[in-house]
């Protein structure tokens, strides 16, 4: 059995490297947010507008500790999972943990490549979002950094860098 979990900021790989992942080693992926938009039959910028990041995050909780139940699976999390109540420690104790570690550069150059909206950076400019990132990438390093393993992610713009970048993953998990 193995369990599999990819964490980091918004904008790390998470979804893009654990659907390559998944396809490169054959198990299911799961990304939480789609799995909470699907039990919960709205988005998650429509929970964060409606309830607010408190209630979210109690009902990320709920929906981690369902999806890390499941075997044999790669799973992203949101970037801020791993930072509200226990959820750190639960998901090292549920499988191997993988923080994708990227910079404020390359998390923001992979925030702009995307069309998925994000609340937190809602309404801010470019040089408050790049301000933004980088402090919360600061708050929310110690928390990543009790990941099992640590994966540099450089820009992942390619459909080659995104093969190589998944090897080099294989690699380290030895998978």
């Amino acid at each position: 059995m193995r369990r599999i979990i990819l964490l980091g900021y918004m904008g790390s790989g998470k979804t893009t490297m654990g659907k390559a992942l998944s396809d490169a080693v054959g198990l299911p992926f799961y990304d939480l947010d789609w799995y909470i938009e699907t039990r919960m039959r709205t988005t998650v910028a429509k929970i964060f507008a409606e309830k607010g990041e408190e209630k979210f995050r109690t009902i990320e909780r709920n929906m981690l500790h369902e999806v890390a139940e499941f075997e044999n699976v790669i799973i992203s999390c949101g970037g801020g999972t791993p930072c509200f109540f226990d959820n750190m420690e639960y998901l090292n104790g549920q499988g191997d943990t993988v923080y994708l570690k990227a910079t404020a550069d390359v998390l923001h150059n992979h925030l702009l490549m995307t069309r998925v909206e994000r609340p937190l950076l809602a309404g801010k400019t470019e040089d408050e979002r790049r301000c933004f990132i980088a402090e919360q990438l600061r708050q929310r390093e110690t928390f990543y950094c009790k990941a099992h393993h640590i994966f540099e992610v450089q820009l992942l713009d390619t459909k080659q860098r995104i093969k190589t970048a998944v090897e080099e993953l294989r690699e380290k998990l030895r998978i």
